[in-house]
C-alpha cells in the first residue's frame, strides 16, 4: 500500500498523470521503443488494449507498447468476476511507477474470469503482456464489436504515427 501510495504521489508530483494525454494509458511523454510486439490473431482498441477472441470468451489486457510506456507496474485494479463491462469504458487500474492509468474495455460483456495472478505478481504485465499478464475474461454481448478494432497491420502503423507526434 505504501509503494502504491509513493507511486501515485511521486507520478502526480512530476504531473506525469496521463488524463490529459490523447491515449488514457500512456503518460504526458513517451521514448519510443518502436520494438513493442503486436500479435498476429489478436484485436487491438486504439486505447492500446488489446482482445483475443475464441468461441464465447473473448481475452482482454493492455499490449505491450502500453506497458512499455507505462513502466514498472506496481498495482492492477480489476472488476469482480460476473459484473459487466462496456466497450469503451473504463473497467480498472493499472499504477505503475510512472502513472495511474484506467484501462477501457475494448468490448462490452460479462466478465467471466479475472486474473487473480495480478495481484501479487502485476509484474506480469510487463513481462508478458499478452499471456500471464492477461488481466479479465469476457463473454461478449455484441460480438460485432470486435469487428471494429484494428488488426496487426493497423494497430502497428497506429503506434508509429501516435509515437511520432510526441
Amino acid at each position: 500500500m505504501a509503494l502504491r501510495m509513493w507511486a501515485s504521489s511521486t507520478a502526480n508530483a512530476l504531473k506525469l498523470s496521463s488524463s490529459a494525454s490523447k491515449s488514457h494509458l500512456l503518460p504526458a511523454f513517451s521514448i519510443s521503443r518502436c520494438f513493442s510486439s503486436v500479435l498476429e490473431g489478436l484485436k487491438y482498441a486504439n486505447s492500446h488494449e488489446w482482445v483475443k477472441h475464441d468461441g464465447s470468451v473473448a481475452t482482454i489486457g493492455i499490449t505491450d507498447h502500453a506497458q512499455d510506456h507505462l513502466g514498472e507496474v506496481v498495482f492492477v485494479e480489476l472488476p469482480e468476476e460476473k459484473s459487466s463491462v462496456s466497450k469503451e469504458k473504463n473497467f480498472g487500474a493499472v499504477e505503475s511507477v510512472k502513472a495511474t492509468s484506467e484501462i477501457l474495455s475494448p468490448i462490452s460483456g460479462e466478465v467471466i474470469e479475472v486474473n487473480t495472478k495480478l495481484t501479487d505478481s502485476p509484474g506480469l504485465i510487463n513481462s508478458s503482456p499478452y499471456e500471464g499478464g492477461w488481466m479479465i475474461k469476457v463473454k461478449p454481448s455484441n460480438p460485432a464489436e470486435l469487428e471494429t478494432l484494428m488488426g496487426p497491420k493497423e494497430y502497428t502503423k497506429f503506434c508509429e504515427e501516435e509515437d511520432a507526434a510526441h
